[in-house]
């Protein structure tokens, strides 16, 4: 095939279509492709990586023979820097496309791709199906307050340590400290997404332990003194609230569970006459079995006759459809005088664990079993909810009997040594 030289754009207007295409040349593998139809396309050969490869210019005339040179030009500075034109092409499509998007996405307010805000919200529609309700609520809840505002529209691959820690010293800085510790908590756990997601390498949270105020102790206050603990009970004995509030007070000392366990403990899960209450974990997704003492059973036959024919032990007071709400107990407590800086709902446990360790000496194993955390066996195995059950039963026994006696002023002489496992 002969070589033409294009000497100016009257060549290519000159050139006229052949039955078959063909080609003008201009040098250094920038040519004119001329097809039947009269359509004229630039082209550029060029080698990279040993391979000959051509790369499409632009179309005569909307892309002239100066600016086909232009465009030439710097398609073999990229050949001669070791990058490929097309490679160059394709990516320079894919960002123009995503800024297409994120413009997209801000104008219907829709959290850009990769973002923070959006690996959060799919962390959260991935994680929140397993969790209570109220739980997921206060997460997003925090997440849109104090986090999405300043790192929602940050790539979360570019998020370093300091943009972190100063979102969650915001929260810091108005007296939240629990919330701040909270909030820093579901940013490594976004982040941590991330990484399994291969969106990230790394959590950049971990390098943030210990950088916030510490959490005082005052947010989960127990009363852990035996005689104040005698106070306690006998105040519950004398609430004069409603029956379905005074059982669940006088219960909760004796099963020590979390606060949302106990108000929506269901009558399929209690068997009375084995004297155990059986119930998934919300928190860890793990069975846990509550063994009753004497105590507990009669105080769930008083109540069984009010809302025995319904799905929950303790039911709201507007309708049985619903579990008892979670301001309840609190509620009672402080109209009995009890201030929150002195107890809460969540402090039985706390109020338990130390009594059961430092006046009665239960080993330490029985009591975490019983309050539902992760205990492991000596090969590091854990041990699933019916281990040490017959020892659990006599714990609680125990425990229940320790209750009633302090309650009713006698001095308890601590058992010495650990209790038998």
């Amino acid at each position: 095939m002969a070589k033409y030289l294009i000497k100016s754009d009257a060549t290519i207007k000159a050139a006229k279509p052949k039955p078959a295409p063909y080609r003008l040349f201009d040098g250094d593998g920038l040519y004119l492709l001329i097809r039947p139809d009269g359509k004229k396309w630039w082209r550029l050969d060029y080698t990279i990586a040993g391979k000959r490869k051509t790369i499409s210019i632009g179309v005569y005339p909307s892309t002239g023979l100066s600016l086909a040179r232009d465009k030439a030009k710097g398609a073999r500075a990229l050949v001669a820097a070791n990058t490929d034109p097309s490679d160059a092409r394709k990516a320079a499509k894919v960002k123009q496309a995503e800024a297409n998007e994120a413009e997209r996405r801000v104008a219907e307010g829709i959290p850009l791709e990769n973002s923070f805000e959006a690996v959060a919200r799919a962390w959260y529609a991935k994680k929140s199906s397993s969790w209570v309700p109220s739980h997921g609520d206060k997460i997003i809840r925090r997440l849109e307050r104090d986090l999405f505002p300043w790192l929602g529209a940050r790539p979360i691959g570019e998020i370093k340590p300091p943009e972190i820690l100063a979102a969650v010293r915001r929260i810091e800085a108005r007296g939240a400290i629990e919330t701040a510790h909270r909030a820093l908590t579901n940013c490594g756990q976004v982040f941590r997404f991330a990484v399994a997601e291969g969106h990230i390498e790394s959590d950049p949270t971990r390098d943030l332990r210990g950088a916030l105020e510490p959490v005082k102790g005052g947010h989960m206050a127990a009363i852990t003194e035996p005689a104040k603990v005698a106070e306690l009970l006998r105040a519950i004995d004398a609430y004069r609230g409603s029956l379905i509030v005074r059982c669940a007070l006088q219960l909760a000392p004796l099963v020590f569970v979390r606060p949302g366990e106990l108000r929506k403990a269901e009558w399929a899960h209690i068997d009375l006459d084995a004297k155990e209450w059986r119930f998934t974990v919300t928190k860890t997704d793990t069975g846990h079995i509550v063994p009753l003492a004497p105590r507990a059973v009669e105080i769930l036959r008083e109540v069984q006759a009010l809302t025995g024919r319904g799905r929950y032990v303790f039911p709201s007071a507007r309708t049985s459809e619903r579990p008892m709400s979670d301001n309840a107990i609190l509620a009672a407590m402080r109209r009995m005088g009890i201030a929150k800086e002195e107890m809460t709902g969540h402090g039985f446990r706390a109020m338990a664990r130390t009594i059961l360790d430092e006046v009665l000496h239960f080993d330490a194993h029985l009591i975490e079993h019983q309050l539902a955390h992760a205990v492991k066996d000596p090969n590091g195995r854990a041990y699933n909810r019916t281990a040490h059950l017959e020892q659990r039963h006599l714990m609680m026994r125990l425990w229940a009997g320790y209750l009633e006696t302090i309650k009713a002023g006698a001095n308890v002489v601590p058992l010495h040594g650990r209790a038998a496992a």
